[in-house]
């Protein structure tokens, strides 16, 4: 027996010993990486939700209720433990104790998973095509994807997911290939882990069952419809126990829980941001259709994309020409199943409006069918018997195209979560991170922290970032116990360290093609005790729930006679939260958006003195700052919150501007001073000044615009009053500059989270500059007379009456070449460039003077006037000589 045994293996190993070397070879790799990767900023509760699955067993019925809610809340309590709870039985078995061994064995073994996905896609396209070159492909394409590679370390969520997929899917295959109770009793289970790690494993749970369903229509008798629905059954209810074994927030209330669980799905109570292509969505809204596809296309390795395409186009083509092999249990059915993988989870997410934030990580299991679908495009090609460059040329585009993957890999690591290809630009500096969020979940610090910890030996260091203290447990422990945890003494600036004794004057970057992706500056601190006494001495910016002090470029918060509930209410939500704004908005990274913040658990106070005062110190950035915002909150509601203004100097503008007739009027009155745009309101109110405003910017040249702007016609330069001005004494006012391009109009107001509140637009071209250089005879007389002046028409009125100016303007301009008419233009045959007078002219001295810019083509003919309700006032029509 033993003798056979050994046999076989030795028979198996000598016919897959290429899969057994490329294993080898991805082991030895994670092996020599694993220290590489940090600690993710979901890691931590995700190991709590195993713990707390592994202590529910055997505590009682209600054990579930009592752990997990205490330390996890409602709404992880219906995270599945499928691959959590095992990682916390092998960290239990192995007796680990320390935090950097605990936190080093989850991300093997999650890695190791990772390679057991790939080994499925190995055999799974074995069984599909019999072909172990193509199955050599499948687990290359799948294992070397950037940024799933580096997740496959820390992300304990979305990866296990994406291998589980891929798994899934072959016991899918193998099922349907068998057609026996013990294929789709099997299916069942690997498809409930599936859906326990997360319910969009239903996608596939589904689609199975839609299979079994369609097989049953096209049954030929009694006898097949029996099996058909056996083996649909002996399907389904492991995918029920399943999921209800591995997740103990539902053992008390099976049917409740799982809905409750689906509501906790849907309804993700999770927000968070997003910076997609420059703009920053607010994920419970939903993303744009073309969200995972674009992220998916510019993150993914070229010659999976291309591949993929080619797979996809020619299971179409295929199913076009053998329709009937769609709805029978064929190899066909099987690789449209695939594509269907792909594209139904993106329509859905897009149609339910779903929250997806941090790129496209929560659908990584889309990646399983796309190699897949690359796998069969690799095969089409392969396939072209007749065709042997093609043959060749698919070789080498596969052999090429992971080979280059894996240099870019090498090149950027271990940055790889952060990869992106050669269709989005990475050359121009810092392009991706103004467009894209980039560096999430904390990865891109762990090596400048390992950086920091080793310049500075046995050195008190304080991490300035609740969420970067995640990375500590990691360090080895004698390294770990220099870095303080004492929350006595924050940072606004989330990318910073301090000590209480000098620190390193370099600089600690982290970048990533020509994109800085991170910062890290060290400071020195003094002792807390001290800061807070020398702090006491002053008189405090803000007497509130808290006493807050300035005090050497740093807030030190206090309150007297502080109990632990003032501090800690006893939920996890529970936190303090410091929003710093600066005087120039422009300092702040594109991870940040108006402010820069500081954060703490409100569990983590410190006292200071034994008479009961608890307070804590919050270092303000080195750049200028003028006002701040501080709350506490424990997730369902505000405890308390304050605004403070720290000194500002507001803006100089001559008074004389402020007397003259405004660009425009509204909640702001709106002047122009030279180079530069003068918001002003008496009598301000707080709401008034918080309120962002919007500026957008229209060239007279379009080409003037920077690149990122041109598409949309206008340059988006919105800003807080506080960017450019300041609110002293009831009166807000900011000076704005313009840029150094020829301005044409402006369309300008304010917005909040509920939408915009006002706007106003106007033009900037001076009339009255116009007017003054002004030469010859007029080429229209009426009620106004028309001048040709330098690129514009000019309108005069001497001796004008309000309602002279009040009525529209109309102007109809006909080009010598109707083809220089913009495409909605042409059907009519000239341009229309109707006018108002307020925001084009003024009156001045009891006249009236308006100038509009011509545009730059040739000119036939104008046909000018004004009109009102009534009908037109009066009109002129003129040509220019030759074309001009």
């Amino acid at each position: 027996m033993v003798v056979s045994a050994t046999v076989a293996m030795w028979r198996l190993a000598a016919v897959h010993w290429a899969l057994l070397a490329v294993s080898a070879l991805f082991l030895l790799m994670g092996a020599l990486v694993l220290d590489d990767y940090g600690i993710s900023t979901d890691e931590g509760t995700q190991r709590v939700i195993g713990e707390v699955a592994v202590d529910s067993l055997g505590a009682g019925e209600r054990a579930w209720d009592r752990l997990g809610i205490a330390h996890l809340g409602v709404q992880n309590r219906y995270y599945g433990a499928a691959f959590e709870a095992p990682l916390v039985l092998v960290e239990r078995a192995l007796g680990l104790e320390d935090s950097r061994d605990v936190y080093l064995s989850r991300h093997a073994l999650t890695h190791l998973f990772f390679l057991a996905g790939g080994v499925f896609s190995y055999v799974l396209v074995l069984r599909m095509f019999g072909s172990r070159l193509l199955a050599l492909v499948a687990l290359a394409l799948f294992l070397l994807h950037p940024r799933l590679y580096a997740h496959s370390f820390f992300n304990t969520k979305d990866i296990p997911f994406a291998a589980m997929f891929m798994i899934a899917l072959y016991l899918t295959h193998r099922a349907f290939r068998r057609e026996t109770l013990g294929a789709f009793l099997l299916c069942g289970v690997g498809v409930g882990v599936l859906v326990n790690l997360r319910l969009l494993g239903l996608i596939l749970f589904m689609a199975v069952l839609a299979l079994r369903g369609l097989d049953l229509l096209l049954a030929g008798g009694a006898g097949e419809r029996k099996r058909i629905l056996l083996t649909g059954g002996a399907f389904a209810l492991p995918v029920a126990l399943t999921y209800y074994v591995a997740l103990p927030g539902i053992w008390t209330d099976p049917i409740g829980g799982a809905m409750d669980a689906f509501q906790v799905a849907a309804d993700q109570p999770n927000p968070a941001s997003n910076l997609f292509r420059g703009e920053w969505l607010f994920s419970p809204d939903g993303a744009p259709l073309e969200y995972i596809p674009l992220w998916m296309g510019i993150t993914t390795p070229p010659v999976v994309l291309l591949l993929a395409v080619i797979g996809a186009a020619a299971l179409c083509w295929r199913g076009a020409r053998r329709p009937r092999d769609i709805w029978r249990a064929t190899p066909l059915r099987f690789n449209l199943l695939l594509l269907a993988l792909v594209v139904v989870p993106v329509i859905a997410i897009f149609a339910l409006q779903s929250n997806i934030y941090n790129g496209w990580r929560h659908v990584y299991f889309l990646y399983a069918p796309l190699a897949l679908l690359a796998v069969v495009g690799f095969h089409w090609l392969q396939s072209c018997a007749d065709r042997r460059w093609v043959r060749r040329g698919s070789c080498v585009l596969a052999v090429g195209g992971v080979a280059v993957t894996l240099v870019s890999m090498v090149r950027i690591h271990p940055l790889e979560d952060s990869y992106y290809n050669s269709f989005v630009d990475r050359t121009t500096p810092d392009y991706l991170v103004s467009q894209y969020q980039t560096g999430m979940w904390l990865q891109l610090y762990w090596p400048l922290v390992q950086e920091i910890v080793e310049d500075h030996p046995e050195q008190n260091l304080f991490i300035n970032s609740w969420d970067l203290n995640a990375l500590l447990p990691l360090l080895p422990e004698s390294e770990r116990r220099w870095v303080s945890r004492d929350w006595t003494i924050l940072s606004t600036d989330s990318t910073g360290f301090h000590s209480d004794r000098p620190v390193s004057y370099r600089t600690y970057v982290s970048k990533i093609y020509n994109n800085t992706l991170a910062i890290f500056q060290g400071r020195q601190a003094g002792e807390p005790e001290v800061i807070v006494r020398e702090a006491l001495s002053g008189v405090p910016v803000i007497r509130d729930f808290f006493d807050i002090y300035l005090h050497d470029n740093m807030l030190v918060f206090t309150r007297e006679a502080c109990r632990r509930k003032d501090v800690y209410t006893g939920t996890r939500r529970d936190v303090f939260h410091v929003h710093v704004f600066p005087q120039d908005i422009a300092v702040l990274s594109g991870k940040q958006k108006n402010f820069s913040r500081a954060g703490l658990g409100s569990s983590m106070y410190h006292i200071v003195d034994g008479d009961g005062r608890c307070s804590w110190i919050v270092l303000l950035p080195d750049y200028p700052v003028h006002r701040f915002y501080a709350r506490q909150n424990n997730g369902a509601e505000t405890r308390w919150e304050t605004w403070g203004g720290i000194a500002v100097t507001p803006p100089e503008v001559d008074e004389a501007v402020l007397a003259g007739e405004p660009l425009a009027r509204g909640v702001f009155d709106i002047h122009r001073d030279g180079d530069a745009l003068v918001y002003v309101r008496e009598g301000c109110t707080e709401d008034e000044a918080e309120a962002r405003f919007l500026f957008h910017i229209y060239p007279i040249n379009p080409g003037d615009l920077p690149a990122e702007s041109q598409p949309h016609g206008f340059e988006n330069r919105d800003f807080g009053l506080w960017d450019h001005g300041a609110h002293i004494d009831g009166r807000c006012l900011a000076v704005v500059p313009l840029p150094a391009y020829p301005v044409d109009g402006v369309r300008t107001g304010q917005y909040d989270e509920t939408g915009e509140r006002w706007s106003a637009e106007f033009f900037l071209l001076r009339a009255d500059a116009m007017w003054a250089s002004l030469t010859g005879e007029p080429v229209a007389s009426s009620v106004f007379d028309v001048y040709r002046g330098d690129g514009a028409l000019v309108y005069v009125r001497e001796g004008c009456a309000e309602e002279d100016a009040g009525a529209d303007f109309f102007l109809h301009i006909v080009p010598v070449d109707v083809d220089d008419l913009p495409a909605a233009r042409r059907q009519y045959g000239f341009d229309n460039r109707d006018f108002t007078f307020a925001p084009r002219g003024a009156r001045m001295d009891g006249d009236c003077v308006a100038a509009i810019p011509l545009p730059d083509y040739p000119i036939a003919s104008i046909r000018t006037g004004q009109y009102d309700e009534t009908g037109e006032l009066w009109s002129v029509e003129f040509t220019l000589p030759e074309g001009e």
